[in-house]
Formats: C-alpha cells, sequence, structure tokens
C-alpha cells in the first residue's frame, strides 16, 4: 500500500457528470491499493452533501470552494502573467497549502493528477513521481472553440488553446507517464507535442454495466412508454427521444440547440409524437429557452437511468467532441439504439450501424431516427447487441489498471 496524492479539478462525487464518473473510477481504483489523499475543488452547492462520503473514503481531504463565475473574472489575470486563463481559474492558495501540507508531514510515494489545470499543485516537486491523466487534448477543445465564437471570444479561446498547449507539453514532459482517454487523443497530443510521444498512452472510459442495466420494474418518466403504446391513447402517446448530459457544457448546448433547429422540425413531420427530451443539470438559460410542447428541459434528475430505458431512441449529435462520451457508453449498455454524430461514434469501439448507429447531417439524423421507431425489432436486437459489447469492451476496472504499473505497489514506512 502506498501514499497516492490525488489531485482533481471538481469533487469526484457523485459520479453524475462525464470527467466525474472518470475520476471517480479512477479513485475507486486507487483506493482498492493504496491510501489517498484528495485534493480538489466543489463548483456546485448541490454536491456539498457528498462531502462527507469522500471523506470517509479517503485517508485526508481538503474541498476549495469554487465560484464559477468570480473564478471566470479572476482567470483574466492570466492575460497579464502570459499564462493560460484555465491555471488561474483553478488557483487556490488554500489547496496549495494543503498539498504542500501533505507532502511535508507525510511519506507521500506519488501523485495521480487528474486534468492538465491540477498539474500546477505538483510543479515544484519534481522529485514526486507523478502521473497526469489528462483525459482530452484540452488545449485543442480550446481551439476548436474558437471558429465558433464571434471575435473577441475567438481570440480569447484562440490563445488559450496555444498556451495550454504549451503548460500540456512542459507537464506531460515532467510527468513519469501521461494518459488521455483514447488512442485517437494520444495521437493527436503526439502529433501536438511530439517530444512526449513515448511519454504517453491511452486509458479508456468506461462504464458500470451492474448500474446501467434495463430492469423491467424501472418506470417511465414519460406522459406513456412508447413500449406499451396499445394502452395509451393518441392524445397522450409520445415517443421521447432522449438526449443526457451536462446542460452548462458548452458542446452539449450546441448539440441539443443545433438538434432542436435542424433535426427536430423535420422529424416532426414524420414523427408528430416525437418529444425531446434535454436531460442533465445546470441547463442554461439557451437551453432553457428550447422548451416547448415538443421540447422537455428536465434540468437535474435524482436518476437518468429511466429516461434512457424508455426512450424511443437516445441521441449524441455532438459536433464538437473530445475523447469517448460516457452518455453513449451508458446509454448502450441500457440496451437502447443510439444515435451519435460521425465524430462521437469514431471514439467508440462498436460495430458501427449494429452496434451504434451514426449520422452526420439533419437528414441522416431524421432517418436514422425514423427508421428505429419504424422497426421496434430492429431497435431491439441493435439495443442488446450494444450491452453486449459495453460488457466485452468496457470494464473500468481493466482500463483503469493500465496505471497501476507506474505507481509503486507498497511503501516501508505507512507512518503519518
Amino acid at each position: 500500500m502506498a501514499d497516492i496524492l490525488y489531485l482533481v479539478h471538481r469533487l469526484p462525487y457523485p459520479p453524475n457528470k462525464g470527467d466525474k464518473v472518470r475520476s471517480y473510477n479512477l479513485l475507486k481504483h486507487l483506493l482498492k491499493q493504496h491510501r489517498v489523499f484528495l485534493g480538489t475543488f466543489i463548483d456546485d452547492p448541490e454536491d456539498e452533501p457528498h462531502i462527507v462520503t469522500l471523506r470517509g473514503m479517503c485517508a485526508d481531504l481538503h474541498v476549495a470552494k469554487l465560484n464559477p463565475r468570480l473564478a471566470k473574472i479572476r482567470s483574466l489575470n492570466g492575460l497579464l502573467a502570459d499564462e493560460p486563463l484555465t491555471l488561474r481559474y483553478y488557483r487556490d492558495a488554500s489547496l496549495q497549502a494543503w498539498v504542500d501540507n501533505i507532502c511535508n508531514q507525510h511519506k507521500i510515494d506519488a501523485a495521480v493528477i487528474f486534468s492538465s489545470a491540477m498539474a500546477q499543485y505538483v510543479e515544484d516537486k519534481s522529485r514526486l513521481p507523478t502521473v497526469i491523466d489528462f483525459v482530452d487534448v484540452d488545449s485543442a477543445k480550446w481551439t476548436q472553440y474558437a471558429p465558433k465564437h464571434r471575435w473577441p471570444m475567438s481570440w480569447l479561446y484562440r490563445r488559450e488553446g496555444e498556451y495550454l498547449l504549451d503548460y500540456e507539453r512542459k507537464m506531460a514532459a515532467q510527468a513519469d507517464r501521461s494518459f488521455f482517454v483514447t488512442e485517437a487523443e494520444v495521437a493527436l497530443f503526439a502529433s501536438l507535442a511530439p517530444e512526449c510521444g513515448v511519454r504517453v498512452e491511452a486509458m479508456c472510459n468506461g462504464v458500470d454495466a451492474d448500474y446501467f442495466s434495463p430492469d423491467p420494474l424501472r418506470s417511465s418518466p414519460f406522459q406513456s412508454d412508447q413500449s406499451n403504446t396499445k394502452s395509451a391513447t393518441s392524445a397522450h402517446r409520445e415517443i421521447p427521444i432522449v438526449f443526457t448530459g451536462a446542460m452548462d457544457y458548452w458542446p452539449n448546448v450546441d448539440a441539443v440547440t443545433w438538434f432542436a433547429k435542424e433535426v427536430l422540425p423535420g422529424l416532426l413531420q414524420r414523427r408528430p409524437e416525437a418529444r425531446f427530451y434535454i436531460v442533465g443539470r445546470s441547463p442554461t438559460p439557451e437551453v432553457l429557452a428550447l422548451a416547448s410542447d415538443q421540447i422537455v428541459v428536465t434540468g437535474t434528475v435524482p436518476d437518468v437511468r429511466p429516461y434512457l430505458q424508455h426512450a424511443g431512441v437516445v441521441v449524441a449529435p455532438l459536433r464538437l467532441a473530445r475523447g469517448i462520451q460516457n452518455k453513449i457508453l451508458e446509454a448502450m449498455a441500457m440496451e437502447r439504439p443510439v444515435i451519435a454524430s460521425a465524430e462521437c461514434a469514431a471514439a467508440v469501439d462498436a460495430e458501427k450501424g449494429t452496434e451504434l448507429l451514426t449520422a452526420i447531417t439533419a437528414t441522416e439524423f431524421i432517418t436514422a431516427i425514423d427508421t428505429q421507431l419504424a422497426n421496434p425489432e430492429i431497435a431491439i436486437q441493435i439495443g442488446h447487441a450494444a450491452r453486449a459489447r459495453v460488457i466485452a469492451r468496457y470494464s473500468w476496472e481493466a482500463h483503469m489498471s493500465h496505471i497501476d504499473r507506474y505507481l509503486p505497489a507498497a511503501t516501508a514506512d505507512q507512518s503519518s
């Protein structure tokens, strides 16, 4: 058993958001073999009751409060300091003091860093073995945002991409090993930072197939379950088209906005009973404005599984996507036919057309959705095949174990 310092940019519990799902499962894996000292931020008051759960799991815990609005303002100081705004956004004196104190008082054997922003807390600790889970090439994400926005945001995003890439390269060169979520992300980073190419590898996402599994006793959250339409009157019958995700994340906002404006009108001409459900926490004003008779914005829900299980189809029309989308794996595990944008689907190891469906244009999405709704037997077959693929390929434990070879197996002195 070793003493591990684990730094995460967002409270990794509950695992109800894409990055938190991965950071929580990495925490679970580390706890099986090591004592973990966890330093993290909390940016959502709804997560506060869960701090006690993490405190009971870890050897020590420091949670720094982060106000997203104030952090954005504070991060602008990075413009004067010639550094990425991301670093200033996640810079906290109390967290740095805690990290320094933990490293001084305990024989910390290694540091595990989740996301590039948290590497700054061990930047001056070059003798501490360090592993970084970058997850995605975040710098490329900001660069992708630039042409989608007007000036000055386009300039700001482009600048952030450039400065953050410099920092990612610096920390990847300093770390003992760095991970990204897919081989495609590894290849992208290696092309941007060729000097780090031999120091990075892929550590894929997974899904808890026991938790995300269909249950015949699970009730539907919709007006009428489309699988039981014989008992529903036409006046109340609806076919739910479901999207899940954190709705304050810009690629998700862009995806549902595009789907609502470009896909749904044409789909309603073929399927007037279709209703688009946007299921996820913290919907932005832009998302809330989409709500109508044909579009439901749920906000936070206690359990996403009923929405997935009873969906007619699940869609993931992201036009900007990095890495593997957990929302796709979860819906596949729930045995639902998933129709994803080609960019999203490319990262998933699944047979396209039989386990995972793809579409690019609005017309392709309309046709794919309509085909699945018109052929429930085929939809069921795709759902069964999708779950089988998840069980065979996407075990969290199998993927997270990739980190073990870069961490010490034990320490001689565990005194504190």
